[in-house]
């Protein structure tokens, strides 16, 4: 059986959990692993032990979903702004019965500014973070992956058009 591996990245606040739980649902025997949950820790320390850890722990995970006869489509967001974190993780899985899919979710400017303001208003998020994924937003045009703008589309109209690439 040959499984679906939908990676999806963006930028914070553009949109990648919502979307993967709405494909999560459309899809069958579906697991869904969103890499923020591997940073969850507090205090929030990024250096190279735990970058590498947080990588090593998603390559387990990931290669455990393949392997598990049980799920046919994996979703895994994360937010992949670099092609090199993309090629690290594609390196390290085992794909050869799987098709992947490298999608990055981008939106304009003014459209993931409203989103991160929404968060920081609820107090989801902390202020600084707009200028930090407005800055990555360019970033994402120049990678290897299928772009979806999902300036105008809701989180479900965007996991359907994922569900049907």
């Amino acid at each position: 059986m040959m499984k679906k591996l939908y990676m999806i990245g963006g930028t914070m606040g553009v949109g990648k959990t919502a979307v993967c739980q709405h494909l999560k649902k459309q899809l069958n025997h579906c697991v869904f692993l969103d890499g923020d949950w591997c940073w969850d820790m507090h205090p929030f320390e990024v250096n190279e032990e735990t970058k590498q850890m947080v990588l090593a722990n998603i390559k387990f995970l990931l290669n455990s979903f393949i392997q598990c006869s049980v799920y046919e489509n994996i979703i895994f967001c994360w937010v992949m702004h670099e092609q090199s974190i993309i090629d690290e993780l594609l390196s390290a899985i085992e794909t050869a019965n799987c098709e992947v899919k490298v999608i990055s979710l981008i939106c304009r400017e003014e459209s993931l500014r409203e989103r991160l303001q929404k968060d920081v208003d609820q107090g989801i998020r902390e202020p600084e973070i707009i200028q930090r994924s407005i800055q990555r937003l360019d970033g994402y045009k120049t990678l290897n992956t299928i772009k979806l703008d999902v300036s105008d589309i809701s989180a479900s109209m965007a996991a359907k058009q994922i569900a049907s690439l």
